[in-house]
């Protein structure tokens, strides 16, 4: 990695300005239902304390519209912290302001501090700098540890590091070394394999990938479009008719490179008990719509990536929140949990859920923390949260 990282820094009596992904999910009354990106945190922000520093937490949580909003407070997430860290984490009802600031300055070393929601404060998401130097004034060095917010230029994600040095955390240099690899020094061979409901979203990842890989595997919502092009009949699926074109233009720079479902699961209608059979991609019935890829992709998917040295996933294969439709998710998952010599990349947001649902991620390589930024990596982007940090 080209970053220089936590390691590069003397922490002694210093105040780690950390901006971590504590983006978690919580249900009605506010409990958390999934920690796993706190917990991805700990590494990093145990290095910083036994190495004596003062922490001082920042996060965005949902989308809060129009400033502070209860059901978005950090305050149970420092709470919650507290217990995984098993110290006194104190807690500030604002972002930035003279509370923070006095509550920064009183730290110790060992001492934790998390402000409130980055997002309570409308200038965060326009990356204003006079915010920025704000948060600034909370900190000696900044810590950029939220690899899943680094492709959104925002106050608390890139324009900090205009006011203070900024260095990665473990969690963000783990995230590059293991895309970075998979992309610019592949072993091989060398396969994507991408899902999800939309190809448009999913375009320019193609077309990066298209110049890197031995093989890109398509399933998901996505399939129905490039099977329309193909000239299939697909019922009520979802398929993107302005994609068409592109579709089609994708499928001629990737032949032999692109390879599509060949058998599908069908249902007559968008529900999870709704009647389902398995077809051929000839033979969708009309009015009935594809939730998912059938046996027969599942093995000829396996039968692409049984020699595969580097795996890059990223979208499901299916509707898999319903158990009747996740049969080809879980499967993916499977196989690429059973690729021992290879590298495996899961590039976060849903395919990331479903190898966690299925118990799988101990045994993937690497399951990216960032959805949006992963994607956006994998297009080759240059990311605005990466690169306001300091090189080596």
């Amino acid at each position: 990695m080209r970053k220089q990282t936590i390691r590069d820094i003397d922490w002694a009596g210093k105040r780690a300005l950390v901006r971590v992904d504590f983006n978690v999910p919580q249900d009605e009354s506010g409990a958390i239902t999934d920690d796993t990106r706190i917990q991805a945190a700990l590494p990093t922000l145990h290095y910083l304390l036994d190495n004596g520093a003062a922490l001082v937490l920042m996060s965005h949580l949902g989308r809060p519209k129009g400033g502070a909003d209860p059901k978005y407070s950090l305050r149970p997430i420092a709470e919650h912290l507290a217990l995984l860290l098993g110290r006194p984490v104190q807690f500030v009802g604002e972002t930035v302001g003279s509370e923070a600031e006095n509550a920064a300055q009183a730290l110790q070393p060992g001492d934790v501090l998390v402000i409130e929601n980055t997002r309570f404060d409308p200038r965060e998401t326009k990356n204003d700098p006079a915010m920025s130097a704000q948060l600034a004034k909370l900190g000696d060095l900044f810590v950029n540890d939220a690899f899943g917010s680094a492709h959104r230029a925002h106050a608390s994600t890139t324009g900090v590091a205009d006011y203070l040095p900024g260095v990665a955390g473990f969690l963000m240099q783990k995230e590059l070394d293991y895309l970075g690899d998979a992309l610019e020094d592949p072993q091989r061979p060398f396969v994507a394999i991408l899902g999800g409901a939309k190809v448009s979203d999913k375009i320019p990842v193609i077309e990066a990938l298209l110049e890197k890989v031995d093989a890109i595997l398509i399933g998901g919502g996505m399939a129905n479009t490039f099977l329309a092009a193909q000239g299939y009949a697909t019922g009520k699926s979802l398929v993107e008719k302005e994609a068409l074109d592109t579709a089609r233009s994708l499928l001629e720079k990737g032949e032999g490179c692109i390879h599509l479902p060949v058998d599908l699961v069908v249902a007559d209608a968008f529900a999870a008990d709704a009647v389902r059979e398995v077809v051929a991609v000839d033979a969708i019935p009309e009015g009935w719509m594809a939730l998912d890829i059938g046996p027969a992709s599942i093995a000829h998917f396996a039968n692409r990536l049984a020699g595969a040295k580097t795996v890059v996933w990223n979208g499901p294969m299916g509707v898999f929140e319903m158990p009747a439709f996740a049969t080809g998710t879980v499967a993916i998952a499977e196989i690429l949990a059973g690729l021992s010599n290879a590298t495996t990349v899961i590039g976060g947001g849903d395919s990331a859920a479903a190898v966690r649902q299925a118990g799988l991620d101990g045994k993937i390589s690497h399951v990216s923390t960032g959805g949006g930024a992963s994607l956006e990596f994998l297009e080759g982007k240059v990311l605005p949260g990466v690169a306001a940090l300091k090189d080596r």
